[in-house]
């Protein structure tokens, strides 16, 4: 009788070992078939883009993040805007890419470049989880023997997910360029304006406000100043909530504080890196860029983001 009663109190208590184990992992990554899902207690957080996708056959994109979501579940990133249909979500790229002096394709405007999402390692516990993407670029305009585009960056992009807490969620973005050929060098628009680099396609509803550590700030037609971070608070539902998203730059990025590229209406927010005059890519030490992104309910008034930005730069 006693082993019967040791089996049943075994038996429970792998039940209810199990069941603590699945409550601890809220954040989890599921693999789908064009990409990855976050999901953070059954609700969607981001989508890792991976297999290349198009409209009607142009603008082929991928290795980006849409949809991303806010915390009540409302989708605050664009994909084939009507106004750029080569925007996407959250996405890097750029205008000027080239070997040498020879123009390879406009990674921005999705002109001859591709990018081979060869490996995604993905991690996850009850507080965060990673996705690692090693990612080739290539060309058309850059081919082997065989007429074949071969590769002439090495991308390594590493996707934080935090979990939600305090009104608020953290999402790390650490961007590594590693040249594979000699004399590449990538830069923004060969204009005043030089943007390129890190970008967010979200949407623009009326009254967003826009927000850096010297307080409100209007978009103009160029670049605005210098700024370690700046918030996009709005109302980005069907509901009255106000609610946000911030985009910080860590203090190892160069050319920090970056000078930003900001609109209102029909388009996207940048911190410019490197501008108009393209920098080049080494072959051995790689070009690292680092953001956090912090999706927050409320607008500014809600959160402390100099402390945040402090945290993460301590980080």
């Amino acid at each position: 009788m006693s082993h019967i009663v040791n089996r049943r109190y075994y038996i429970q208590l792998i039940l209810s070992l199990c069941i603590f184990l699945t409550g601890c992992s809220t954040l989890k990554i599921v693999k789908e078939q064009e990409g990855y899902s976050v999901i953070e207690a059954g609700n969607k957080v981001l989508f890792y883009q991976v297999t290349p996708k198009s409209l009607d056959g142009k603008f082929t994109r991928n290795n980006y993040i849409h949809p991303l979501y806010n915390l009540d579940g409302q989708i605050i990133t664009e994909d084939f805007p009507k106004d750029h249909l080569h925007h996407r979500g959250i996405f890097w790229a750029w205008h000027q890419v080239f070997i040498d002096d020879k123009s390879v394709g406009d990674s921005w405007q999705l002109k001859d470049i591709s990018w081979d999402v060869a490996e995604v390692k993905t991690t996850s516990s009850k507080k965060l989880c990673t996705l690692k993407a090693k990612v080739l670029w290539k060309s058309t305009q850059w081919t082997d023997s065989d007429g074949k585009p071969k590769s002439f960056i090495s991308e390594t992009t590493t996707i934080t997910v935090h979990a939600a807490e305090n009104d608020l969620r953290k999402i790390d973005f650490e961007i590594s360029l590693l040249a594979l050929e000699d004399k590449v060098r990538i830069g923004g628009s060969n204009n005043k304006r030089g943007y390129g680099g890190f970008s967010t396609r979200i949407k623009l509803p009326e009254g967003i406000s826009f927000s850096c550590p010297t307080g409100n700030v209007e978009p103009k037609p160029g670049q605005v100043d210098p700024s370690p971070w700046f918030d996009f608070s709005a109302k980005f539902g069907d509901n009255e909530k106000i609610s946000g998203l911030a985009v910080l730059s860590h203090k190892s990025n160069p050319g920090y504080p970056q000078p930003w590229i900001l609109r209102r209406k029909r388009s996207m927010q940048n911190p410019v890196y490197p501008g108009r005059h393209p920098v080049r890519v080494s072959q051995k030490e790689p070009l690292i860029l680092r953001y956090r992104l912090i999706i927050h309910r409320g607008d500014t008034n809600n959160i402390d983001l100099n402390k945040l930005h402090a945290e993460y730069n301590s980080e």
